[in-house]
């Protein structure tokens, strides 16, 4: 897709995402240290709990409101809450405040303005897009998010130290700016919004509108698989960083006469990180090309096999190659499967219930946390090769998951034509 020929609303959109990424990529990479040091280590993971439920709660609010009063009225509360939150944390780390709870309190309540906005804003991405764009509209995004991250967190690791408040008050400039292009550039884009208004008591609504998604087996489906997914993927800053920690012995990645690029666990895991963003970024806008003349179905199944390969590789490994070349693996898995997941699930959600979708699809980052996190403990007691086999059962799951939604006629018109054949 061209950037300079898309929907202009699904233009700016993508703009602001990278904005909005970049910054939350360069504050919350570091507030775990910062809760660290001004409350100590066991009361930073408690904040660090409450942020994320508040946050789940958010995202639910954020659906129902924005199916109901509007995509447009949902970002501009709750980017302005962003900024305002932004505001407040650089006032609160400020040399005259200087209150570690202020700072607390507006990251909780950007949590909250964020997680109420991300659900409009892909519900938008949805109302503007067509079957036939998604595809290549989402392979955008996911570089643009992809780069927004590695941007972010290299300017974060330079300002943190010395300069956390010039930081936030960056984000806070910025969000400004992103508050004033929704209110003049961007149009309400719900479908019937002249019909959002809430007709029945709120609380009624809200569990009504909910239920009906929980009975969506169809996308239930697609949110295990997406949930299992991110489950895998968050290992690598998981158990696969605590493996690597305690047991990579350390060797020269490089040796050329006197010269060696010598790596411990540590160095190792940031090398595979870093591998894992530049390839995306490198290799994203061309995979549409590369993949063209597969069928979406082979694409989906073979980067799903690509994808938990490579992670089964950096579970059982202690060879530093072997552990890039299992990067380079599992992120062409991504990349090929990343798309046309996402178009599933902009396909099969209902015009008049996109956000409330959109918000119950987007908890399975909470989700998949927790299956991350509850891996470092059974990686206590199993060993790594056990480790790579429930990676494996994991990947069977996934692909069960897809076999049974690509089995039903509209996913198979929708997805399943090699993309050639729809040029």
């Amino acid at each position: 897709m061209n950037p300079f020929t898309m929907n202009p609303v699904l233009r700016i959109r993508v703009l602001v995402n990278f904005f909005n990424r970049l910054l939350d990529s360069m504050i919350t990479s570091f507030m775990a240290i910062y809760l660290a040091f001004s409350f100590g280590v066991a009361a930073a993971g408690v904040l660090i709990i409450v942020v994320v439920t508040i946050g789940a709660l958010g995202m639910l609010g954020g659906g129902h409101i924005s199916d109901t009063r509007g995509r447009r009225r949902t970002l501009l509360v709750a980017e302005f809450g962003i900024f305002a939150t932004y505001t407040l944390m650089a006032l609160g780390n400020s040399h005259w405040w200087g209150n570690a709870l202020v700072v607390y309190a507006g990251y909780l309540l950007n949590k909250l303005a964020a997680s109420v906005a991300l659900p409009a804003n892909d519900a938008m991405i949805v109302d503007v897009t067509t079957p036939e764009t998604r595809k290549a509209a989402y392979t955008l995004i996911y570089w643009a998010t992809n780069l927004a991250l590695a941007v972010g967190s290299l300017l974060g690791a330079w300002l943190y130290n010395g300069h956390f408040t010039l930081m936030l008050t960056i984000a806070s400039t910025c969000t400004a700016g992103i508050v004033v292009t929704t209110y003049l550039l961007i149009p309400e884009t719900l479908p019937n919004a002249a019909d959002a208004a809430p007709r029945t008591s709120r609380l009624k609504e809200f569990t009504a509108g909910y239920a009906l998604v929980l009975r969506d087996s169809g996308f239930i489906r697609l949110m295990v698989a997406a949930t299992l997914i991110l489950g895998i993927e968050l290992q690598i800053i998981n158990y696969v960083a605590v493996r690597l920690n305690l047991h990579l012995p350390v060797q020269n990645l490089v040796e050329v006469g006197s010269f060696a690029v010598r790596v411990d666990g540590v160095r190792m895991l940031g090398i595979l990180r870093a591998e894992n963003t530049i390839l995306v970024v490198a290799l994203m806008l061309f995979a549409h090309v590369l993949f063209r003349r597969f069928s979406d179905r082979a694409v989906l199944y073979l980067g799903t096999a690509m994808f938990v390969g490579g992670y089964m590789v950096l579970a059982v490994s202690d060879i530093g190659w072997a552990l890039l070349i299992a990067g380079l693996v599992f992120t062409v898995g991504e990349l090929m499967s990343v798309p046309v997941r996402q178009t599933m699930l902009a396909n099969m959600v209902p015009e008049n219930s996109r956000t409330r979708y959109m918000a119950v699809y987007n908890l399975n980052l909470r989700l998949a946390q927790g299956i991350a996190a509850l891996f470092i403990t059974i990686g206590s007691v199993v060993p790594p090769w056990g480790i790579a086999l429930l990676y494996a059962a994991m990947g069977l799951v996934i692909v069960q998951q897809y076999r049974v939604l690509l089995a039903r006629p509209t996913a198979r018109d929708e997805l399943v034509t090699p993309v050639s054949a729809k040029a």
